[in-house]
């Protein structure tokens, strides 16, 4: 399959359209990985996304 052969196997940034077959060491691996990152806190979030969305629909009216 074509579609697997692309350059982001040699890459390190994930690609959703290049499946991800691994052992399930490699996924637990992939997972601490991503449970690393900064997570926000639910309000935080909350608040950001509000004012995102806020911002975006009125950009979108313009």
């Amino acid at each position: 399959m074509d579609y697997q052969k692309s350059t982001a196997e040699t890459s390190c940034e994930w690609n959703p359209n290049i499946p991800f077959h691994g052992t399930q060491e490699e996924w637990r691996e992939h997972f601490h990985e991503i449970e690393k990152g900064e997570f926000a806190p639910w309000d935080e979030a909350k608040k950001e996304f509000a004012q995102w969305k806020k911002d975006y629909l009125s950009n979108r009216l313009k």
